[in-house]
């Protein structure tokens, strides 16, 4: 089953198997977005969120970039516009989905794609991907997330390098640096994200997207109250389930137990 905007800019697709694909379609333009583009952006991502038969996003784009931005020449309807509208802001919709979404990225994720980029759960680069923060060099100050996330991932030191002196990243060195969790081949990008969403689709659904809100949630906190707030929520979660989910977890464990390790590494 698949839907788009009209225009086609933003493409969606669903597969049997539970992997939602929004591909951002804008490739003669690098995919740089307009307003319009970032309110069916958001407004794909919410309505993913909430079709139950989608258990993990994919995140693309066509061509030659993942999205290199948002079109300048929109740029006052883009900036001067309600920045406060969650309807219409990819990155917050981003942030409130619970299933996890998986950034592919092909090309140039360039400052507002850098941030989108960043919103993602985890990310698959291909080879030939770069990672730029041009706010500095455009006089844009960012308002998605990428001054206070980059560097706690990365570290201060080098986020402000990447930042104020408009330093690009290679997928190779967004790897080292940790942000990026694997680099391959253009023509693997989508099967590897296909292969961790499906890796994921096999896991116990309710417990991944506890998971995904504990860690998510924890990291805006410090360690002491992110540990209490585990606990918390692992106190909240045993004490809901039932004797017979109890059971049914041990006969699982016994079950996979019981099986003959392979002889194969």
């Amino acid at each position: 089953m698949g839907q788009s905007s009209p225009e086609k800019l933003i493409v969606v697709s669903n597969e049997p198997n539970g992997i939602g694909f929004v591909t951002i379609n804008r490739p003669r333009s690098l995919n740089s977005l307009t307003k319009p583009m970032m309110t069916d952006l958001a407004q794909s991502i919410k309505a993913l969120a909430q079709d139950v038969s989608v258990r993990v996003i994919v995140l693309s784009g066509s061509g030659r970039a993942f999205c290199s931005g948002v079109d300048l020449t929109s740029a006052e309807d883009v900036f001067k516009g309600d920045v406060k509208d969650v309807e219409s802001d990819p990155v917050a919709q981003m942030e409130r989905c619970k299933k996890p979404i998986i950034g592919a990225i092909n090309g140039f994720a360039v400052t507002a794609g850098f941030e989108i980029a960043l919103a993602c759960d985890l990310l698959v680069a291909s080879k030939g991907a770069k990672f730029m923060d041009t706010h500095a060099r455009f006089g844009i100050f960012p308002s998605w997330g990428l001054s206070q996330k980059l560097s706690r991932i990365i570290g201060a030191n080098k986020a402000r390098e990447v930042s104020l002196a408009a330093t690009p990243l290679t997928a190779e060195v967004a790897e080292k640096l940790g942000f990026v969790n694997h680099v391959v081949e253009d023509n693997e990008l989508l099967n590897k994200a296909r292969e961790i969403a499906l890796a994921i689709i096999k896991n116990n659904q309710d417990l991944v997207l506890r998971y995904k809100a504990v860690i998510n949630d924890g990291l805006k906190l410090d360690l002491g109250h992110a540990l209490s707030l585990e606990k918390e929520r692992a106190h909240d979660y045993y004490n809901g389930m039932t004797k017979d989910q109890f059971k049914k977890m041990q006969e699982f464990i016994a079950g996979r137990s019981s099986k003959k390790p392979s002889s194969k590494l």
